[in-house]
Protein backbone atom coordinates (compact mmCIF):
# COMPACT_ATOMS: atom_id res chain seq x y z
CA UNK A 1 0.00 0.00 0.00
CA UNK A 2 3.14 2.09 0.68
CA UNK A 3 3.44 2.74 -2.80
CA UNK A 4 0.57 4.63 -3.05
CA UNK A 5 0.81 8.10 -2.36
CA UNK A 6 -2.74 8.43 -0.94
CA UNK A 7 -1.57 5.25 1.68
CA UNK A 8 1.59 7.04 2.31
CA UNK A 9 -0.47 9.91 3.63
CA UNK A 10 -2.90 7.83 5.59
CA UNK A 11 0.32 6.31 6.77
CA UNK A 12 1.90 8.80 7.69
CA UNK A 13 -1.16 10.26 10.44
CA UNK A 14 -1.75 7.41 12.00
CA UNK A 15 0.13 8.45 14.97
CA UNK A 16 -2.06 11.49 14.58
CA UNK A 17 -5.23 9.27 14.37
CA UNK A 18 -4.59 7.43 17.47
CA UNK A 19 -4.26 10.69 19.86
CA UNK A 20 -7.52 12.64 18.13
CA UNK A 21 -9.15 8.73 18.80
CA UNK A 22 -7.94 8.54 22.23
CA UNK A 23 -9.24 12.31 22.93
CA UNK A 24 -12.68 11.04 21.56
CA UNK A 25 -12.81 7.54 23.67
CA UNK A 26 -12.44 9.64 26.76
CA UNK A 27 -16.04 11.41 26.86
CA UNK A 28 -18.21 9.03 27.82
CA UNK A 29 -20.75 9.82 25.64
CA UNK A 30 -23.46 7.47 25.96
CA UNK A 31 -27.14 9.11 25.57
CA UNK A 32 -28.83 7.65 28.22
CA UNK A 33 -28.36 11.31 30.48
CA UNK A 34 -30.22 8.75 33.36
CA UNK A 35 -26.89 7.27 33.62
CA UNK A 36 -24.23 9.33 32.25
CA UNK A 37 -23.89 13.35 32.07
CA UNK A 38 -25.38 15.00 29.05
CA UNK A 39 -22.28 16.99 29.26
CA UNK A 40 -20.02 14.16 28.35
CA UNK A 41 -21.78 13.57 25.07
CA UNK A 42 -22.19 17.46 24.69
CA UNK A 43 -18.20 17.86 25.44
CA UNK A 44 -18.11 14.36 22.08
CA UNK A 45 -19.91 16.88 19.86
CA UNK A 46 -18.11 19.58 20.18
CA UNK A 47 -15.05 17.81 19.71
CA UNK A 48 -16.11 16.49 16.43
CA UNK A 49 -17.41 20.18 15.35
CA UNK A 50 -14.14 21.51 15.89
CA UNK A 51 -12.58 18.98 14.07
CA UNK A 52 -14.70 19.47 11.24
CA UNK A 53 -13.99 23.40 11.60
CA UNK A 54 -10.27 22.87 11.47
CA UNK A 55 -10.20 20.88 8.09
CA UNK A 56 -12.24 23.65 6.36
CA UNK A 57 -15.84 22.40 6.59
CA UNK A 58 -18.53 25.40 6.02
CA UNK A 59 -21.73 25.53 7.76
CA UNK A 60 -20.30 23.52 11.18
CA UNK A 61 -23.55 23.21 13.37
CA UNK A 62 -24.67 21.34 16.18
CA UNK A 63 -28.23 20.23 15.16
CA UNK A 64 -30.32 19.90 18.67
CA UNK A 65 -32.67 16.90 17.86
CA UNK A 66 -36.00 16.03 18.80
CA UNK A 67 -35.21 13.24 21.00
CA UNK A 68 -32.56 15.94 23.31
CA UNK A 69 -29.37 14.76 21.58
CA UNK A 70 -27.16 16.71 19.31
CA UNK A 71 -26.07 15.70 15.63
CA UNK A 72 -22.69 17.49 13.97
CA UNK A 73 -22.94 18.79 10.72
CA UNK A 74 -20.79 20.12 7.97
CA UNK A 75 -20.02 20.87 4.56
CA UNK A 76 -17.15 20.77 2.83
CA UNK A 77 -17.33 22.31 -0.74
CA UNK A 78 -16.02 20.46 -3.71
CA UNK A 79 -14.98 21.16 -7.11
CA UNK A 80 -17.91 23.40 -9.29
CA UNK A 81 -20.57 20.46 -10.61
CA UNK A 82 -18.99 17.81 -8.32
CA UNK A 83 -20.89 15.34 -7.13
CA UNK A 84 -22.21 15.23 -3.52
CA UNK A 85 -21.00 12.57 -1.33
CA UNK A 86 -22.77 12.29 2.74
CA UNK A 87 -20.41 10.51 5.10
CA UNK A 88 -21.78 9.36 8.53
CA UNK A 89 -20.47 8.42 11.56
CA UNK A 90 -21.79 8.43 15.31
CA UNK A 91 -19.92 9.46 18.06
CA UNK A 92 -22.36 7.88 21.24
CA UNK A 93 -21.43 4.39 22.20
CA UNK A 94 -22.80 2.07 24.03
CA UNK A 95 -22.80 1.83 28.11
CA UNK A 96 -19.30 -0.01 29.09
CA UNK A 97 -21.65 -2.79 30.61
CA UNK A 98 -19.28 -4.36 34.02
CA UNK A 99 -16.07 -1.95 34.07
CA UNK A 100 -14.78 -4.23 36.25
CA UNK A 101 -14.92 -6.81 33.05
CA UNK A 102 -12.81 -4.31 31.28
CA UNK A 103 -8.89 -5.36 31.30
CA UNK A 104 -7.89 -1.54 31.03
CA UNK A 105 -10.99 1.50 31.65
CA UNK A 106 -13.17 1.48 29.13
CA UNK A 107 -12.84 5.38 28.40
CA UNK A 108 -9.21 5.45 28.11
CA UNK A 109 -7.26 4.17 24.57
CA UNK A 110 -5.27 1.29 26.12
CA UNK A 111 -3.14 -0.18 23.00
CA UNK A 112 -2.22 -4.41 23.71
CA UNK A 113 -1.51 -7.01 21.16
CA UNK A 114 -1.27 -4.44 18.14
CA UNK A 115 -5.42 -3.15 18.69
CA UNK A 116 -6.17 0.08 20.60
CA UNK A 117 -9.27 -1.03 23.29
CA UNK A 118 -11.58 1.56 24.40
CA UNK A 119 -15.48 1.67 23.88
CA UNK A 120 -16.36 3.58 20.67
CA UNK A 121 -12.59 2.59 19.20
CA UNK A 122 -14.64 0.66 16.52
CA UNK A 123 -18.37 1.34 16.95
CA UNK A 124 -18.30 4.41 16.35
CA UNK A 125 -15.65 7.05 17.07
CA UNK A 126 -13.17 5.14 15.17
CA UNK A 127 -15.74 5.83 11.95
CA UNK A 128 -15.38 9.63 12.83
CA UNK A 129 -11.29 9.58 12.64
CA UNK A 130 -11.56 7.05 9.17
CA UNK A 131 -13.62 10.10 7.68
CA UNK A 132 -11.05 12.61 8.78
CA UNK A 133 -8.05 10.37 7.82
CA UNK A 134 -9.95 9.63 4.35
CA UNK A 135 -9.88 13.17 3.60
CA UNK A 136 -7.28 14.95 4.85
CA UNK A 137 -5.25 11.93 2.42
CA UNK A 138 -6.97 13.54 -0.54
CA UNK A 139 -5.94 17.37 0.59
CA UNK A 140 -2.43 16.50 0.95
CA UNK A 141 -3.00 14.57 -2.62
CA UNK A 142 -4.04 16.79 -5.25
CA UNK A 143 -7.54 17.64 -3.01
CA UNK A 144 -11.00 16.35 -2.61
CA UNK A 145 -13.00 16.10 -5.87
CA UNK A 146 -16.70 16.09 -4.65
CA UNK A 147 -18.54 18.54 -2.07
CA UNK A 148 -18.56 16.61 0.81
CA UNK A 149 -21.32 16.33 3.78
CA UNK A 150 -20.72 14.93 7.45
CA UNK A 151 -23.10 14.15 10.09
CA UNK A 152 -22.21 12.81 13.54
CA UNK A 153 -25.36 11.38 14.82
CA UNK A 154 -25.26 11.39 18.91
CA UNK A 155 -27.87 8.94 19.47
CA UNK A 156 -27.71 6.43 17.23
CA UNK A 157 -27.26 3.47 20.34
CA UNK A 158 -30.32 4.53 21.92
CA UNK A 159 -32.24 3.73 18.70
CA UNK A 160 -34.51 7.06 19.86
CA UNK A 161 -34.87 8.31 16.34
CA UNK A 162 -33.54 11.93 17.21
CA UNK A 163 -31.88 12.52 13.58
CA UNK A 164 -33.83 10.73 11.34
CA UNK A 165 -36.97 12.61 12.71
CA UNK A 166 -34.31 15.83 12.40
CA UNK A 167 -33.74 14.55 8.63
CA UNK A 168 -37.41 14.35 7.68
CA UNK A 169 -38.12 18.06 8.88
CA UNK A 170 -35.23 19.59 7.13
CA UNK A 171 -34.73 17.36 3.48
CA UNK A 172 -32.06 19.62 2.08
CA UNK A 173 -29.83 19.13 4.91
CA UNK A 174 -28.33 15.54 3.90
CA UNK A 175 -28.65 15.16 0.75
CA UNK A 176 -25.88 13.86 -1.58
CA UNK A 177 -25.63 11.85 -4.49
CA UNK A 178 -24.46 8.44 -2.60
CA UNK A 179 -24.24 8.31 1.06
CA UNK A 180 -21.43 6.39 3.10
CA UNK A 181 -21.98 5.17 6.42
CA UNK A 182 -19.00 4.43 8.30
CA UNK A 183 -20.86 2.16 11.04
CA UNK A 184 -20.47 -1.55 9.66
CA UNK A 185 -17.25 -3.34 9.59
CA UNK A 186 -15.46 -6.09 7.40
CA UNK A 187 -16.56 -9.59 7.66
CA UNK A 188 -13.19 -10.05 9.28
CA UNK A 189 -10.03 -8.08 9.48
CA UNK A 190 -8.33 -8.23 6.44
CA UNK A 191 -11.17 -8.99 4.10
CA UNK A 192 -12.78 -5.80 2.81
CA UNK A 193 -16.37 -6.25 2.99
CA UNK A 194 -19.28 -3.52 2.21
CA UNK A 195 -22.46 -4.25 4.29
CA UNK A 196 -25.52 -4.78 1.81
CA UNK A 197 -27.79 -5.60 4.37
CA UNK A 198 -29.28 -5.01 7.97
CA UNK A 199 -32.12 -6.08 9.98
CA UNK A 200 -34.91 -3.63 11.31
CA UNK A 201 -35.29 -3.17 15.38
CA UNK A 202 -37.53 -2.87 17.87
CA UNK A 203 -37.68 -2.18 21.27
CA UNK A 204 -40.92 -2.67 23.66
CA UNK A 205 -40.60 -2.78 27.64
CA UNK A 206 -42.99 -5.44 29.18
CA UNK A 207 -44.46 -4.63 32.69
CA UNK A 208 -46.57 -7.79 34.52
CA UNK A 209 -48.47 -7.05 37.40
CA UNK A 210 -50.63 -9.42 39.41
CA UNK A 211 -50.71 -8.29 43.35
CA UNK A 212 -51.13 -4.18 45.12
CA UNK A 213 -48.05 -5.55 46.51
CA UNK A 214 -45.78 -8.43 47.31
CA UNK A 215 -46.66 -11.07 49.52
CA UNK A 216 -44.63 -13.74 51.82
CA UNK A 217 -43.76 -16.67 49.96
CA UNK A 218 -44.76 -18.79 53.10
CA UNK A 219 -47.77 -17.41 53.88
CA UNK A 220 -49.15 -16.64 50.01
CA UNK A 221 -46.75 -18.50 47.78
CA UNK A 222 -48.60 -21.16 45.31
CA UNK A 223 -52.41 -19.63 45.37
CA UNK A 224 -51.11 -15.93 44.97
CA UNK A 225 -49.85 -14.83 41.17
CA UNK A 226 -46.72 -14.66 41.07
CA UNK A 227 -45.86 -11.18 38.25
CA UNK A 228 -42.32 -12.45 38.35
CA UNK A 229 -42.99 -15.59 37.06
CA UNK A 230 -45.81 -14.59 34.56
CA UNK A 231 -43.05 -12.71 33.19
CA UNK A 232 -40.53 -15.34 32.84
CA UNK A 233 -43.11 -17.49 31.13
CA UNK A 234 -44.32 -14.75 28.68
CA UNK A 235 -40.46 -14.67 27.60
CA UNK A 236 -40.18 -18.33 27.36
CA UNK A 237 -42.72 -18.16 24.59
CA UNK A 238 -40.63 -15.63 22.37
CA UNK A 239 -38.72 -19.04 21.29
CA UNK A 240 -39.04 -22.40 20.17
CA UNK A 241 -37.38 -25.26 21.60
CA UNK A 242 -34.52 -24.87 19.65
CA UNK A 243 -34.15 -21.53 20.19
CA UNK A 244 -35.61 -20.32 17.13
CA UNK A 245 -38.16 -16.52 17.45
CA UNK A 246 -41.69 -17.23 17.69
CA UNK A 247 -43.63 -14.74 17.34
CA UNK A 248 -47.03 -15.45 16.46
CA UNK A 249 -47.93 -13.97 12.61
CA UNK A 250 -44.07 -13.40 12.30
CA UNK A 251 -42.86 -14.68 9.29
CA UNK A 252 -39.35 -16.87 9.56
CA UNK A 253 -37.92 -14.94 7.44
CA UNK A 254 -35.41 -16.53 4.39
CA UNK A 255 -32.28 -18.27 3.39
CA UNK A 256 -29.17 -15.58 2.91
CA UNK A 257 -27.37 -16.87 -0.16
CA UNK A 258 -24.13 -14.50 0.09
CA UNK A 259 -21.01 -14.95 1.97
CA UNK A 260 -21.38 -17.43 4.27
CA UNK A 261 -20.33 -17.58 7.98
CA UNK A 262 -18.38 -20.95 8.86
CA UNK A 263 -20.31 -22.36 11.75
CA UNK A 264 -16.89 -22.96 13.76
CA UNK A 265 -15.19 -20.01 13.03
CA UNK A 266 -18.48 -18.09 14.52
CA UNK A 267 -18.41 -19.84 17.83
CA UNK A 268 -15.01 -18.32 17.88
CA UNK A 269 -16.41 -15.16 17.32
CA UNK A 270 -19.07 -15.39 19.52
CA UNK A 271 -17.03 -17.43 22.62
CA UNK A 272 -19.63 -19.82 22.77
CA UNK A 273 -18.53 -21.94 25.90
CA UNK A 274 -17.36 -25.29 25.13
CA UNK A 275 -20.49 -27.67 24.95
CA UNK A 276 -22.96 -24.81 24.56
CA UNK A 277 -24.78 -24.67 21.46
CA UNK A 278 -25.64 -22.44 18.74
CA UNK A 279 -29.58 -21.85 18.58
CA UNK A 280 -32.27 -21.59 15.92
CA UNK A 281 -31.60 -23.62 12.90
CA UNK A 282 -30.77 -22.70 8.99
CA UNK A 283 -26.81 -21.61 8.34
CA UNK A 284 -25.28 -19.21 10.89
CA UNK A 285 -26.00 -16.58 7.90
CA UNK A 286 -29.50 -17.29 8.07
CA UNK A 287 -29.96 -17.01 11.35
CA UNK A 288 -27.82 -13.69 11.90
CA UNK A 289 -28.75 -11.92 8.57
CA UNK A 290 -32.16 -12.52 7.49
CA UNK A 291 -34.40 -13.73 9.98
CA UNK A 292 -36.05 -12.60 13.62
CA UNK A 293 -34.24 -12.67 16.13
CA UNK A 294 -35.59 -12.06 20.07
CA UNK A 295 -33.33 -10.97 22.89
CA UNK A 296 -34.44 -10.19 26.33
CA UNK A 297 -31.98 -7.32 27.04
CA UNK A 298 -32.52 -5.92 30.84
CA UNK A 299 -35.59 -7.71 33.39
CA UNK A 300 -35.97 -5.60 36.95
CA UNK A 301 -36.81 -7.67 39.07
CA UNK A 302 -35.11 -7.95 43.02
CA UNK A 303 -31.28 -9.23 42.67
CA UNK A 304 -29.95 -12.53 43.99
CA UNK A 305 -28.22 -10.46 47.13
CA UNK A 306 -30.56 -9.33 49.42
CA UNK A 307 -33.60 -10.93 48.21
CA UNK A 308 -36.46 -11.63 50.95
CA UNK A 309 -38.58 -14.72 50.42
CA UNK A 310 -41.18 -12.47 48.80
CA UNK A 311 -44.23 -13.23 45.93
CA UNK A 312 -43.25 -10.37 43.43
CA UNK A 313 -46.10 -8.08 42.16
CA UNK A 314 -44.90 -6.82 39.68
CA UNK A 315 -42.08 -7.09 37.26
CA UNK A 316 -40.42 -5.79 33.69
CA UNK A 317 -38.32 -6.39 30.72
CA UNK A 318 -37.08 -4.81 27.86
CA UNK A 319 -37.64 -6.70 24.55
CA UNK A 320 -35.18 -6.62 21.52
CA UNK A 321 -36.33 -8.05 18.21
CA UNK A 322 -34.07 -7.88 14.98
CA UNK A 323 -35.92 -8.19 11.75
CA UNK A 324 -34.96 -9.12 8.01
CA UNK A 325 -35.38 -6.83 5.28
CA UNK A 326 -38.64 -7.50 3.57
CA UNK A 327 -40.13 -7.35 7.68
CA UNK A 328 -41.87 -4.09 8.47
CA UNK A 329 -40.84 -2.92 11.86
CA UNK A 330 -44.13 -1.34 12.59
CA UNK A 331 -45.94 -4.47 11.38
CA UNK A 332 -43.81 -6.46 13.84
CA UNK A 333 -44.29 -4.05 16.52
CA UNK A 334 -47.65 -4.72 16.92
CA UNK A 335 -47.02 -8.61 16.24
CA UNK A 336 -44.60 -8.54 19.61
CA UNK A 337 -47.63 -6.79 21.33
CA UNK A 338 -49.67 -8.79 20.98
CA UNK A 339 -47.84 -11.79 21.35
CA UNK A 340 -47.24 -10.75 24.55
CA UNK A 341 -50.56 -9.81 25.47
CA UNK A 342 -51.79 -13.25 24.21
CA UNK A 343 -49.31 -15.14 26.24
CA UNK A 344 -49.19 -13.62 29.40
CA UNK A 345 -51.04 -15.87 32.10
CA UNK A 346 -53.30 -16.31 35.18
CA UNK A 347 -55.41 -13.17 33.65
CA UNK A 348 -52.16 -11.17 35.21
CA UNK A 349 -52.67 -7.20 33.82
CA UNK A 350 -49.89 -6.86 31.42
CA UNK A 351 -48.96 -3.32 29.38
CA UNK A 352 -46.18 -2.55 26.89
CA UNK A 353 -44.47 -0.07 25.64
CA UNK A 354 -42.62 0.45 22.37
CA UNK A 355 -39.41 2.29 23.02
CA UNK A 356 -37.40 2.22 19.55
CA UNK A 357 -37.54 1.25 16.08
CA UNK A 358 -35.96 0.90 13.45
CA UNK A 359 -37.08 -0.40 9.57
CA UNK A 360 -34.63 -3.17 8.01
CA UNK A 361 -32.47 -2.16 5.07
CA UNK A 362 -31.23 -3.62 1.64
CA UNK A 363 -28.35 -1.84 -0.78
CA UNK A 364 -28.58 -2.07 -4.44
CA UNK A 365 -25.51 -3.33 -5.35
CA UNK A 366 -25.29 -2.42 -9.02
CA UNK A 367 -25.29 0.72 -8.57
CA UNK A 368 -21.83 3.19 -9.96
CA UNK A 369 -20.96 3.43 -6.33
CA UNK A 370 -20.17 -0.08 -5.72
CA UNK A 371 -17.58 -0.54 -8.70
CA UNK A 372 -16.07 2.13 -7.69
CA UNK A 373 -15.43 1.29 -3.85
CA UNK A 374 -14.39 -2.56 -5.14
CA UNK A 375 -11.68 -0.74 -7.30
CA UNK A 376 -11.09 1.04 -3.66
CA UNK A 377 -10.30 -1.85 -1.76
CA UNK A 378 -8.87 -3.80 -4.15
CA UNK A 379 -6.04 -1.21 -4.23
CA UNK A 380 -6.02 -0.62 0.04
CA UNK A 381 -6.17 -4.22 0.37
CA UNK A 382 -3.95 -6.03 -2.32
CA UNK A 383 -4.79 -9.55 -3.27
CA UNK A 384 -8.45 -8.96 -1.94
CA UNK A 385 -11.70 -8.65 -3.90
CA UNK A 386 -14.37 -7.18 -2.14
CA UNK A 387 -17.40 -8.89 -0.61
CA UNK A 388 -20.67 -8.38 0.21
CA UNK A 389 -22.21 -9.76 3.71
CA UNK A 390 -25.24 -8.63 5.93
CA UNK A 391 -25.16 -7.37 9.39
CA UNK A 392 -27.85 -8.55 12.18
CA UNK A 393 -27.51 -5.26 13.87
CA UNK A 394 -29.52 -1.68 13.01
CA UNK A 395 -28.74 1.27 11.88
CA UNK A 396 -32.35 2.83 11.62
CA UNK A 397 -31.10 6.31 9.50
CA UNK A 398 -30.27 4.11 6.34
CA UNK A 399 -34.12 3.96 5.85
CA UNK A 400 -34.54 7.10 6.36
CA UNK A 401 -32.34 8.33 4.16
CA UNK A 402 -33.46 5.86 1.13
CA UNK A 403 -36.79 7.34 1.59
CA UNK A 404 -35.91 10.52 1.78
CA UNK A 405 -33.11 10.35 -1.51
CA UNK A 406 -34.24 6.99 -3.52
CA UNK A 407 -31.81 7.76 -5.91
CA UNK A 408 -28.61 8.17 -3.86
CA UNK A 409 -26.59 4.91 -3.56
CA UNK A 410 -25.59 3.82 -0.10
CA UNK A 411 -22.69 1.89 1.04
CA UNK A 412 -21.99 0.40 4.68
CA UNK A 413 -18.00 -0.04 5.48
CA UNK A 414 -16.64 0.48 8.94
CA UNK A 415 -14.26 -1.02 11.58
CA UNK A 416 -16.59 -3.35 13.81
CA UNK A 417 -15.33 -6.62 12.58
CA UNK A 418 -16.08 -9.89 14.81
CA UNK A 419 -12.54 -9.22 17.01
CA UNK A 420 -13.74 -5.60 17.73
CA UNK A 421 -16.01 -6.84 20.03
CA UNK A 422 -18.47 -4.28 20.14
CA UNK A 423 -21.29 -3.59 22.93
CA UNK A 424 -19.24 -5.57 24.46
CA UNK A 425 -16.26 -5.57 27.41
CA UNK A 426 -13.08 -4.52 25.80
CA UNK A 427 -14.33 -3.21 22.68
CA UNK A 428 -11.28 -2.47 20.37
CA UNK A 429 -10.05 -1.48 16.92
CA UNK A 430 -7.26 -2.94 14.29
CA UNK A 431 -5.18 0.44 13.44
CA UNK A 432 -4.02 -1.42 10.37
CA UNK A 433 -8.40 -1.83 9.83
CA UNK A 434 -8.53 1.93 10.43
CA UNK A 435 -5.11 2.26 8.38
CA UNK A 436 -6.35 0.30 5.09
CA UNK A 437 -10.27 1.47 5.28
CA UNK A 438 -9.36 5.31 5.15
CA UNK A 439 -7.23 4.50 2.02
CA UNK A 440 -10.22 3.16 0.69
CA UNK A 441 -12.21 5.54 1.66
CA UNK A 442 -10.14 7.88 -0.09
CA UNK A 443 -9.48 5.88 -3.07
CA UNK A 444 -13.41 5.52 -3.25
CA UNK A 445 -14.67 8.98 -3.55
CA UNK A 446 -11.45 9.75 -6.53
CA UNK A 447 -13.10 6.71 -8.24
CA UNK A 448 -16.47 8.11 -7.72
CA UNK A 449 -16.10 11.65 -8.54
CA UNK A 450 -14.43 10.75 -12.30
CA UNK A 451 -17.16 7.32 -12.60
Amino acid sequence: MSSNPVAGTVASLMPRAKEELTELVAFRSVADFDQFPRSESEGAARWVSDALAAEGFQDVALLDTPDGTQSVYGYLPGPEGAKTVLLYAHYDVQPPLDEAGWTTPPFELTERDGRWYGRGTADCKGGVIMHLLALRALKANGGVPVHVKVIAEGSEEQGTGGLERYAQAHPDLLEADTIVIGDAGNFRVGLPTVTTTLRGMTLVRVRVDTLAGNLHSGQFGGAAPDALAALIRVLDSLRAEDGSTTVDGLTGGSAWEGLQYDEERFRQDAKVLDGVGLIGSGTVADRIWARPAVTVLGIDCPPVVGATPSVQASARALISLRVPPGVDAAEATKLLQAHVEAHTPWGARVSTEQIGQGQAFRADTTSPAYQAMADAMAVAYPGQEMQYAGQGGSIPLCNTLAALYPQAEILLIGLSEPEAQIHAVNESVSPEELERLSVAEALFLRNYAAS
